[in-house]
């Protein structure tokens, strides 16, 4: 397997993390200690967050679904009817369509960024309010060339974008300041021309990032398809849309950071938003009667939640407090460091979680885990601990990775 592939790998993920984990666990690291002794606690946390969600334990996966019926608003229903006409492969391309653009658009929002939704008069903030508004924008047509087909996204759309349009979408001003929308409108402006650079996976005529849909039925076997293939299909498709990120031979590989203390070449995978982008394509899938399998083999998800719950509960603290104190930036040692402590923790975590309810990885896989779960828990406690649940570690985002 060459150097890229091997990094875009779930395997890669949890071995390069793997690294720092042993070293924070055997008190080498620079910047944090690990106390095991916590697990215990930190899992009964979870699962009381866990029974209070979902008191039949009957667990969605962690996707994007999920914040689209955010204020308990049944938009997934009203975009079903939206949808009823087309044929079933045509519903899940507009569905790829919605989560791709939605998911690329959810980097952190900022502390202060709100989402006024006009209809129902409700106010969202940070991942619900990104989702919110890029659900309305996307029903409303402003990602479709062609106004007779509203929900839908499209190269041409993408590429002519500005961004006082996807300012005046998610209600941006100086007043209600969103966090990177230069980098988010980059973002989308550059998934265009990966559209139109990419046929065989994005169709020649009229190219739609939904048209994965198509390439990953040709990848099914007997109705039966991988999640690490549909991983694999979106950090093939999609890797040259990030900018300002290390490159090997040419290839972007995105959400792959530095660290002086890895092995080799020093290199640590995460793929935050390309596995929230993959755990969010699954159900369009099966609802085309797609089984996806080895849903364990992809990790959890390296951002501000899921470290958050870590450290709030004590399972990582932080060697010197000044970490606490000032804001990092995402290629940092701290936060690189940090989003690595999680993958590993979340692994632990999860194991711990399924051993005290007996329940197999089968019947509640980690994708489950983090919706129920951690990312939950982590929003929970770190309301409980600051005001505006902030998390503990303050990270400069540029509206791309978180």
């Amino acid at each position: 397997m060459d150097l890229v592939s091997y990094l875009r790998s779930p395997a890669a993920i949890r071995e390069r993390c793997g690294q720092l984990f042993t070293m924070a666990v055997e008190g080498k690291s620079r910047y944090f200690t690990c106390d095991l002794t916590q697990l215990g606690k930190v899992a009964d946390y979870v699962i009381s967050v866990m029974r209070h969600e979902y008191p039949n334990l009957q667990i969605p996966f962690h996707s994007r679904w999920r914040h689209f019926d955010a204020g308990g608003v049944p938009r997934n229903s009203k975009l079903d009817e939206k949808l009823a006409t087309l044929t079933s492969v045509e519903r899940a391309i507009a569905k790829f369509d919605l989560a791709i653009i939605s998911v690329l658009l959810d980097a952190g929002a900022g502390n202060t960024w709100c989402y006024y939704e006009q209809e129902t008069g409700l106010s969202f903030k940070r991942s619900e309010g990104l989702a919110v508004a890029s659900f309305q924008m996307f029903c409303q047509g402003a990602f479709s060339s062609n106004p007779q087909y509203k929900e839908r996204v499209d190269a041409q759309r993408l590429q002519a974008l500005t961004e006082q349009e996807l300012a005046h979408g998610f209600a941006a001003n100086a007043e209600n300041p969103l966090v990177g929308i230069a980098g988010r409108l980059k973002l989308l402006q550059k998934l265009g021309q990966v559209l139109l650079s990419s046929p065989d996976m994005f169709g020649e005529e009229n190219p739609r990032p939904g048209n994965l849909v198509k390439y990953l039925l040709t990848k099914s076997d007997n109705n039966q398809l991988s999640a690490s293939a549909v991983f694999s299909a979106v950090l093939e498709g999609l890797s040259p849309i990030w900018s300002g990120r290390i490159e090997l031979a040419g290839v972007n590989l995105g959400d792959v950071w530095y660290h002086p203390d890895i092995t080799d070449n020093h290199l640590v995978p995460f793929h935050k938003l390309s596995q929230w982008l993959t755990y969010s394509l699954l159900e369009p899938l099966e609802e085309l009667g797609i089984e996806i399998t080895g849903l364990d083999t992809l990790t959890g998800l390296a951002e501000y939640r899921n470290g958050g719950l870590c450290l709030d509960l004590g399972l990582i603290s932080v060697k010197t407090p000044d970490i606490l104190l000032k804001p990092h930036k995402v290629d940092s040692e701290v936060i690189v460091e940090w989003r690595a402590l999680t993958i590993i923790l979340l692994d632990q975590i999860a194991g711990v979680v399924r051993e005290q309810l007996g329940m197999s990885a089968e019947e509640l896989p980690l994708v489950k885990i983090l919706q129920g779960g951690t990312w939950t828990s982590g929003r929970k406690i770190a309301n409980e601990l600051r005001e505006g649940g902030t998390p503990p570690i303050q990270i400069e985002s540029d509206g791309t990775v978180f």
